[in-house]
């Protein structure tokens, strides 16, 4: 693969301006790779990001998502952000079968991926599995905050499923 120095150049000022809050100029650098180099991937990736989460336009950032994955496949930040994008939208019934691709991916903090199945089977309301999945992610969590949030992910499940059985 011929890595296009520029655009790549162009992603990391993009970046940096996100970093920095400015959206706006992110988003024109971004437009700009994209019409010099319409297959980069990863500016799809990052439109589809500010589009959700900072101008709620959905059907925009689902379009990008899309473009990213399809375009840049080995990009590992998309199929996470596309998971959270999912449960943005309420989108329930596709997060199983894009966990199957996502966990896949060559990259893709696979601790973050067992997190999102635990999540995903907590919306279920399948909790013993999705206790065994926060489990997993504590065993792989080698900072604090993730052991931490494994810890409460897996009290809650725990209360849910206390308070469930008995009304």
């Amino acid at each position: 693969m011929d890595i296009d120095f520029n655009s790549e150049q162009q992603f990391q000022l993009a970046d940096d301006l996100i970093k920095e809050d400015n959206m706006q100029e992110a988003i024109n650098v971004l437009h700009n790779i994209l019409a010099e180099n319409p297959h980069f991937g990863k500016a799809h990736n990052h439109l589809g990001w500010i589009y959700e989460t900072k101008f709620k336009a959905y059907a925009d950032a689902e379009k990008h998502y899309l473009l990213a994955m399809k375009l840049s496949p080995e990009y590992p930040a998309t199929y996470i952000n596309y998971v959270y994008y999912l449960y943005a939208v309420g989108q329930y019934d596709k997060i199983e079968d894009h966990l199957l691709v996502a966990e896949k991916v060559p990259g893709v903090n696979k601790s973050t991926i067992i997190n999102e199945w635990g999540i995903y089977y907590e919306t279920k309301q399948r909790f013993e599995e999705a206790i065994e999945k926060y489990k997993q992610y504590l065993a792989m969590s080698f900072d604090n905050k993730g052991i931490e949030t494994a810890q409460a992910n897996i009290e809650r499940c725990k209360k849910k499923i206390e308070i469930l059985k008995n009304n």
